[in-house]
């Protein structure tokens, strides 16, 4: 392992430098906190963007989940307090645009869905007050488009569709919708929804046993039609197929000390990235090809400071930057992708 002390302002910080693959891209970025990786001596690396945002006075509450908008360079955040925006919206170069605060009680998870004919925000809502327990449709600007669930009421019905805390959500390209219920809440499911919100199929119940949950927090889709989803009260990552809904495979073995919270794969698809809340971990996890799942394979991790609590995180996929919204350090940080060699690095 290779270490490489910065001292900024009279404080040293531990920056550790992550070589993987010249597909890969990501870099931690996390402002007066240290952390450590493994690194080899491939040319592409993970560095820390020490400047996102440009002003970090904007993050005013407890900063749950993080979307990225690729095609037009906007990063939403959105944060639970009382009197604040709950949704930030940022460019990619980390400069504050604007803010919304309509409709929202407490989000959870925020996806944007963003197509060269339209651009649209997805929130889920776990609070108790009016607007809770749904998944709600934003446009780019913060007005409400379609609410799914009972605002303000929690349930487990199908007609219509009533949610209990849904975690998180990923919305494909064709307008299809993947919705993980169940933040601790009465459900433990994973439902597919048509772009027309008609139930495709829906898996899961509370339990241990395959295709079962225990607290599904985390979803999203890969280009070979698998399904992949944070079980992580059960401490593993479930994956189905998109089409028909049948269990592939479960990785438990990389999950041991604790479940993962969020899942989001590289541009190319080769590797997963990981985030485990209360070990304020990331892992880079190398992704299998179509076919059998497999046993789960961890290229490398880094170690956030303690407390950290990285809760979900998102991945540019034109760019590969990875953001992750912290509700222990109560903000998000950019991970760059850097293609500069270690010698054009600033001098230490």
């Amino acid at each position: 392992m290779a270490r490489f002390w910065v001292c900024v302002a009279g404080a040293c910080t531990l920056f550790a430098l992550l070589v993987l693959h010249f597909h890969i891209c990501g870099s931690p970025v996390f402002r007066k906190l240290s952390f450590q990786v493994n690194w080899n001596t491939k040319e592409i690396l993970y560095r820390l963007d020490v400047g996102w945002p440009k002003y970090s006075e904007y993050f005013t509450g407890t900063t749950f989940c993080v979307a990225v908008d690729s095609l037009n360079g906007l990063v939403y955040v959105a944060q639970r307090g009382d009197n604040i925006p709950k949704v930030l919206v940022f460019t990619e170069d980390g400069y504050f645009l604007r803010a919304w605060n309509y409709t929202v009680d407490s989000p959870h998870g925020i996806f944007a869905a963003s197509t060269p004919h339209e651009q649209s925000i997805w929130i889920t809502d776990v609070g108790s007050g009016s607007y809770g327990h749904t998944v709600k449709k934003y446009s780019s600007l913060g007005d409400l488009v379609q609410v799914l669930g009972t605002p303000g009421k929690k349930g487990s019905g199908l007609n219509p569709l009533q949610f209990d805390n849904p975690a998180e959500l990923y919305v494909e390209d064709t307008g299809d919708i993947y919705i993980v219920d169940g933040d601790g809440g009465l459900n433990n499911r994973l439902i597919k929804l048509s772009q027309d919100f008609s139930i495709l199929w829906l898996r899961g119940e509370n339990g241990s046993g395959p295709a079962k949950f225990n607290i599904p927090h985390s979803v999203t889709v890969d280009s070979t039609g698998r399904v992949w989803v944070a079980d992580r009260g059960n401490k593993r990552i479930q994956v189905f197929d998109k089409e028909t809904g049948e269990l592939l495979g479960t990785w438990d073995n990389c999950f041991v000390q604790e479940g993962p919270s969020a899942v989001r794969f590289t541009p190319d698809e080769k590797y997963l990235i990981v985030a485990q809340l209360n070990l304020s971990r990331l892992s880079v996890v190398a992704a299998p090809p179509v076919g059998d799942i497999g046993m789960c394979s961890v290229i490398s991790t880094i170690q956030l400071a303690d407390q950290v609590l990285p809760h979900l995180l998102e991945v540019d996929r034109k760019t590969g930057a990875i953001y992750v919204a912290e509700i222990g350090a109560k903000q998000v940080q950019n991970h760059l992708c850097e293609t500069q060699p270690l010698s054009l690095l600033p001098e230490l």
